[in-house]
């Protein structure tokens, strides 16, 4: 298929290791974990971070890893800071789901 991580509605602006500026750059892949909806965050370098996702997206949650999820209210939808990597959310991405 053509589907790839480049698809640019797939893909999310964020600010990783430090960075300064939000660039769109880090892509998104929803997986369903234990019942729970899990969001794979892939970042340009190769890393990636999961999120749980809470409240039908009111909220995110690390799924692992030692650091908190900072969720506060940004443009368009949710940032999310974990450690030094700084993630926006759009708020039509958790809201287009009818459950």
């Amino acid at each position: 298929g053509s589907a790839s991580a480049a698809d640019p509605d797939s893909l999310i602006e964020c600010a990783v290791g430090g960075a300064a500026a939000y660039a769109r750059g880090c892509s998104v892949e929803r997986v369903r974990q234990d019942g729970a909806e899990v969001w794979v965050v892939r970042h340009p370098d190769g890393g990636f971070r999961r999120f749980e996702v809470l409240d039908g997206g009111a909220g995110f949650a690390t799924a692992d890893g030692a650091d908190a999820a900072e969720v506060s209210p940004g443009p368009g939808g949710l940032e999310v800071a974990v450690g030094a990597d700084r993630y926006r959310f759009p708020a039509e991405a958790s809201a287009n789901d009818p459950e």
